[in-house]
Parts: C-alpha cells; structure tokens; sequence
C-alpha cells in the first residue's frame, strides 16, 4: 500500500489513538540514475553531482534506442545496467525501531547498499524484497542508498523485461513487536447473501524467546467505512519461532456486500497489536466478500453464478512508459478492457504489480495470478539457479497476494513439456512431482485457492505436433491431469478428447490466438470450460518477429490502447449489447508459425479515406442477426450473421466493396428492426489539432498520469486518419511530460522528449503531475495545422 493509502486508511480510523505503531514512507521521489556500470557508485562519498534527476517509477530500458542488432524477444533493446543514488536524513524517532527498506521490485536483478554496506538484493525482479538497515543508518549526517540494477543476459527473458526501479520503494519503520511481511491473511470461508464468515490470520515477529504480553485486534470496516466486525486473540506467551501465526476468532458480517466483477465492494481489516496495553504496530489490508468455486461441470463460479473468463494474457510492460508501474497507466488498461467486455488477466508469466492487484480488485477484473515461465534458470533472472529460487519466491508471491479478491487462482509456470530441463525438478515425470511441491507450499500459505500450470506445445511423452501420431492418439499432457485446473495454451480443439479420458479435467484455455478469434471463444463448450485468455490481446514490447516491429503487434488495441477494429468483434462476443462495426481490410493478411501456432492477423483501419476506383474488402462486427450495408444510401446487400459456425460467428465478410467518396453504413438488425449502426465517412483534409484529456480527476501526488490524446480534425471536426505532421508539445505548469506516442509499433522514435509524428492522424502525450496542486498548460503544434491548448488542474489528494 503507497503512502497516500495508508494516510487515507488511518483517517479513516482517525477516533483511535495509533500509539506507537509502524511509519511507511514512499521513497519514490528525489532518485539520480546513471544508466551503464559506475565504478564504485556505492560508496557513500560517491560524486552523483552530474546524475540525472529521477523519480520512480522508472524503466531506464525503455529510454534507450531502438537497435536493429540487439535480440528482437527483448524489444530490440541492448542489456545492461543502471545505477539510481539516493540521499535522506534519518528521523531521530527512528532510534531503537527497526527501519528497513522495502523494494517492490528491481528489473532484472538487482543489489542495494547503504551508506557503503550492502544491504540487500534480488534475483528474481518480479518480486520484492525487504532489506533491513537499522544498523547501517548515520543518526548525524546524510544517508546514501545505492541501486544497481542489471538486465541480464539476452537468454534471461523471452520478452521484454524493462530495467530498474520500475515499482515502488518504500522506508518502513517499526518496533521489534510487529506484524511481518505480507503477516495478515484476510478469508471469507463461508459466504451467502444473508451472511458472511471472515477469518483473520495474524503473523508476528519479534516473540521468540521472550514471555510478553501481546494482544492482536482485528476490526473489519464496510466499503462506507462503518464498523461491522471486531476480534481479539492473545498472542502465545512462549515461542520457539521467528513469527507466530495466530488465528483470530471468526467474525460474522450479516448481509454482505459480496465483491464481483459487476460490483467490486471492498472491506478494510485493520489489525492492531498492543504490548502490554500499548499500541505497538497497525496494518490495513483491503480484501473482498466473496466465493469462488470450480468443477468439471460448470467451470467456474462466481458467488454461486457461473461467471466464463473472458480475458488477456500479456506480459506486463504498458506501452511509452516500459515496464514502469503507474497506476494510472494500469487503470486505464482496466477500463479499456472492461468497456470491451474483458473480465479478466492472466499474469503472464510472472507476478505484476501490488497496484495491478489493487486495481483488479477496484475494477472487478479476475486474475489467474502466474509466477514463473519455464522452472529453468534461463527464464529466473540469471543469478542463481531456478531450483534455489522458488522456496522464497513462491511464499512471498503467495503472502503478498492472497488477501485479493480478484486473484481466483495460482498458476505456478507455463508450457513446461517439451523439454525436461524446463521442468526444474530432476524428477523425470514431466514435472508432476515439482508440480505437487509447489502446490504444498502454496497451499501452507493459502489453502482457499486451486493451483494449475499452463501446458503446450506436447502431448503426453512430450508428443508434439511434427510426430505423426500427435492427431491420432490425443492423450493430455501427464502434468495437467494432476494440476487443480487443467491449464491448456491453444489446444482447446482436443477438449473434448481430454475430458472423455479425464472427466475430472476443470478446463481452461490459458492462451488463445487472436488470430483465431471467434473460433477459439465459441469452439469451446462454454458451458463447461472456465473461460479463455487472448494471448497479446494488447501489444507489448518484445518476441517481435521482425524488425521494425519492436514486439507483438498480432492485437485487438494498439500499445497505446487504441482499439483496432478486431477489437469490436470481441465486445460482440463478450457483450450482449447490440453492435456493429465495420473493419476495412488494408492489406493481406499476415501469417506465420509462432510457438508452434500458427498466428497473425488481418491488418485492418475504419475509415472511408480510400484511393479513387478502389475496390475494397470490409468486415462487419455484429452480434445480431443480420447487417445490410449502404454506399451513399444504396444498399450493397443483407448478409445473415452464421450463428452455428464458431469460425465465422459475429464476423460478416464483404467481397470487392466498390470504394465511392461520400459514406459507408451498416445497419445491424434483429427481427427486423435496427439495433444498431456503424457509419465511415470520408473526410477533408486537416485542417487544426483537437486536445483531449483521459480523465478530468488529476491528483498532485507526484505520481498520477495525464494522457492527452492528440487528433488532426477537418472543418467539421472530423479526425482525419491520412494526417501527416510532427507534433510539438509544450508543457508548463505543475506538470511535466513524460512521453510521447503515437501508437505505431514499427516506428523508430522514442518516448523521451516533446516531439513525435502523427500516426492514423494521432498522437498521445503523457503527463505526471508534481507534488504541489496547480494549472497545467499543454499546447499541441504541427506546421500547415492550427494548433490546440489545453489548461487543466491537478488537485490536492
């Protein structure tokens, strides 16, 4: 939780006396950063004079150019480290607590020192660590924490990673008496509409070996803030154990306000330890009120509703800003994909953000929560052997996770069975045996959510598709029959097969290709599976094919999360909202064999700025019966929408559509009558520039985002999509710019700077508002166009 959550928390509880209880501080700000290898950038007395001014998040990876020679999977980025120095005067107060530095994450790899002596570090940067630097803190003078951060070697990812302090940092200072890491666990083992029983789970530190008197208090608060619950438990008096978990009684809460997709209500726990009457530590956790539930049967439930996942599978960058964790970049994503009738994530194939959490559970959105990929140590980070890595790796995913509602369930890698080395485990059994490992150790932590591993490209005996038996004996992978779920990327066609064999199998489509669209979404008996995930649904960066695509582009919403007109067909399916959408087909369509799938897309635009005489192709979207399509008023036919065939459902294609100035419509229509329209019309040219702000709520706390979007319009306001021009933004004010975009993945340009051409005749500039509340200007120029302004606001907290 960021500073700003805690302060909201603890007003919220404002009529209780807090005592003595723990500080945490977001050292996000006042950062110097040296990208390349420093020489002794460690030490104390180091001159950072000439570094560069930073605040965090940040993804020093994403600033450095795009090189053409360097590894395409990576996002055609060269691997190195970065160097971040930052300098703060300890509080007296401090004395006699324990004050430790907590890292959310460092990309790749990452060492910290302070004031010289190192303190810390980590080998697997999608995970945090806490560094404790109670006895190296200077009461007299400056303190000096140092960060190296390392990218690796090419072979260390398959994507791109980012580099650097790209999630929070926080000081937390406490007493020796206190909650440990990720020490709370909120559950709701049982949940009606009439009543709700919630467990609390207590870890304490700072027991062992002493006799005291300590008493733990939970108080649960509704999404308005009143008090509906309260606990005490006693902690053990004696104890051989550096953290004790106590269990709280079970409170009951009568007429819950359950979570769900629909609506995300959300509690507050508020555990408080008291030693010997005194209040010596609180922490807030936000959980949720509700119950999932799986079977071969139904798939999956909801609340006691059977809920289909309809969801993304993508790694974990957000566009111009890299792998940078703002949360605005996240909540953005959220809302794109719940306005496109997304329910949910798949975290591929490492753990996101704690705010991506924080987010999922405001928004409703379901997580099938991933740790790692391959259980290898090409895919771990680089360091140290994957096989010493996931013990603690595992137990600080599953802590820092388990008290969110939107994480259903724990996938603990990814398409293990091809190779046995990938399995980690020297067990010779594909995997099983590592697979029932990890799944006890995970279930010690949190017993209330099933485990899966997503499986492909083999069959059992590691089949693949190149032997010729692959089609004729479709035995499952010997994994998948023993995981919770049965996890499965692409291989939904041999569902069927699998649960004949295996009628136990609870079924889900981890992957699915976006090329198959409809066909991999309707091919399935949606009564039965889980759900499915769109592999790459957005682009992001890396395992690009080629030169000058900078990542995966095979998407249904550019990086900068415009929708392409694919996008449509997929709210078609997910939404019962009556729509059409009309595609125009801009080229052939791209093919190619990518991880043993056969994947790509139809390049495709919706707009009528087409050459004289051309005869064009055209896709209509629609989830109604039928679609009759207009050229300047004439019709051009009826087709019916093929609702029996999964591979051309809600996808309406028309031949050799003869391109006239003026105007295309579709009419869609059920029973006869209009439901819905979608009309293209062909513009003048542009003529000015058109600023729109995202979000009109701009909070000044140094963190929060402004997307400004950019659009050359004609006379009539019209976006011009043919629009051509370098775009020049000016900022001034309590703001800076951060990035600029325009959303072409095969261009050249970077974020950095003020500059960046028009693409489809847009652009995007970022802005992060500063600390103190204040006016923003923002003017948006391109030679030949009148150019846009903009004032805006960013407000207190």
């Amino acid at each position: 939780m960021t500073t700003i959550g805690l302060l909201a928390a603890f007003s919220l509880f404002a009529g209780e006396d807090s005592g003595d209880a723990r500080r945490s501080l977001l050292f996000n700000f006042g950062w110097k950063f040296r990208a390349g290898d420093v020489e002794g950038a460690q030490a104390a007395a180091y001159n950072d004079s000439d570094w560069r001014a930073v605040d965090l998040p940040h993804d020093f990876q994403i600033e450095q150019p795009w090189e053409k020679s360097a590894r395409g999977a990576r996002g055609f980025k060269k691997m190195g480290a970065g160097w971040y120095r930052k300098s703060f005067r300890a509080d007296p107060d401090w004395r006699g607590k324990r004050v430790l530095l907590d890292f959310e994450g460092i990309m790749l790899t990452g060492d910290v020192w302070l004031n010289g002596t190192r303190v810390g570090g980590t080998d697997y940067g999608y995970l945090g660590f806490e560094a404790d630097i109670t006895k190296y803190i200077n009461y007299e003078g400056e303190n000096v924490i140092a960060v190296r951060a390392d990218t690796g070697m090419d072979g260390n990812s398959r994507w791109y990673t980012g580099g650097g302090l790209y999630r929070d940092v926080h000081l937390l200072v406490k007493n020796e008496i206190a909650v440990a890491r990720h020490g709370v666990f909120v559950t709701t083992p049982e949940v009606s509409e009439r009543n709700a029983e919630v467990g609390v789970q207590v870890e304490v530190e700072g027991l062992r070996g002493k006799q005291l008197q300590v008493d733990i208090e939970a108080k649960l608060y509704a999404p308005g803030g009143r008090l509906v619950a309260e606990t005490r438990q006693s902690a053990p008096k004696k104890s051989k154990k550096l953290t004790v978990e106590i269990a709280l009684p079970a409170m009951n809460i009568e007429t819950p306000q359950l979570w769900s997709c629909e609506t995300p209500h959300l509690y507050t726990a508020v555990v408080t330890l008291a030693l010997d009457g005194k209040i010596v530590d609180r922490v807030t956790e936000a959980f949720g009120i509700r119950h999932i539930e799986f079977s071969p049967g139904f798939g999956f439930k909801l609340n006691g509703k059977k809920i289909i996942l309809k969801g993304i599978a993508n790694h974990h960058d957000l566009g111009a800003v890299g792998a940078a964790a703002y949360e605005r970049a996240i909540e953005r994503q959220f809302e794109t994909l719940k306005a496109f009738g997304f329910n949910h994530v798949r975290t591929s194939h490492n753990p996101y953000s704690e705010s991506f959490l924080r987010l999922a559970d405001k928004h409703g959105i379901l997580i099938v929560d991933e740790l790692f990929d391959k259980w290898s140590q090409q895919y771990a980070g680089g360091r140290i052997p994957w096989m010493m890595l996931w013990p603690a790796a595992v137990a600080e995913w599953i802590k820092r996770d388990r008290n969110h509602p939107s994480v259903i369930m724990w996938s603990f890698g990814n398409e293990l069975q091809v190779r046995e080395e990938w399995t980690g485990f020297p067990t010779g059994d594909w995997g099983v045996t590592g697979y029932r490992i990890l799944d006890v150790l995970a279930k010690r932590h949190d017993p209330t959510r099933k485990t899966t591993v997503a499986m492909f490209p083999a069959r059992k005996n590691a089949v693949t598709k190149e032997d010729p038996s692959f089609n004729v004996v479709v035995e499952p992978p010997e994994l998948s029959v023993v995981t919770d779920i049965a996890s499965y990327n692409y291989r939904y066609p041999a569902f069927p097969k699998y649960a004949e064999q295996f009628p136990h199998l609870i079924l889900y489509q981890s992957e699915a290709a976006t090329s198959e669209m409809g066909k991999a979404y309707y091919g399935m008996d949606l009564g039965k599976v889980v759900g499915l995930a769109y592999w790459g649904a957005i682009e992001y960066w890396g395992e690009s094919r080629g030169w000058p695509a900078k990542g995966w582009n095979y998407s249904f919403f550019d990086h900068s999360l415009e929708p392409l007109p694919q996008a449509y067909f997929v709210k078609s399916m997910f939404d019962d909202t009556p729509l059409v959408r009309i595609g125009v087909v801009d080229r052939e369509a791209e093919s190619i064999e990518w991880n043993d799938v056969m994947v790509g897309q139809m390049p495709m635009s919706s707009h009528w700025n087409r050459a004289s005489g051309a005869r064009l192709n055209l896709v209509t979207y629609t989830n109604a019966e039928e679609v009759e399509l207009f050229i300047n008023g004439k019709s051009f036919g009826v087709q019916k929408n093929i609702i029996d065939d999964p591979a051309r459902r809600n996808a309406i294609f028309w031949k050799d559509v003869p391109y006239r100035e003026g105007g295309v419509v579709a009419v869609a229509r059920n029973g006869g009558g209009e439901v819905a329209r979608h009309q293209l019309e062909t513009t003048d040219k542009a003529v000015a520039l058109r600023l729109e702000a995202e979000t009109g709520a701009w909070r000044a706390d140094g963190l929060d985002l402004q997307y400004m979007k950019v659009r050359a319009v004609d006379r009539e306001g019209r976006e011009v999509p043919d629009a051509a021009g370098e775009v020049t933004f000016e900022v001034s004010g309590a703001a800076r710019l951060i990035a600029v975009d325009n959303g072409d993945h095969r261009s050249d340009e970077l974020f950095a700077g003020n500059k960046r051409m028009l693409h489809n005749g847009r652009a995007l500039a970022i802005l992060r508002a500063g600390l103190v509340p204040g006016e923003v200007t923002i003017t948006a120029s391109v030679p030949g166009l009148k150019s846009a302004k903009k004032r805006l606001m960013t407000t207190g907290q």
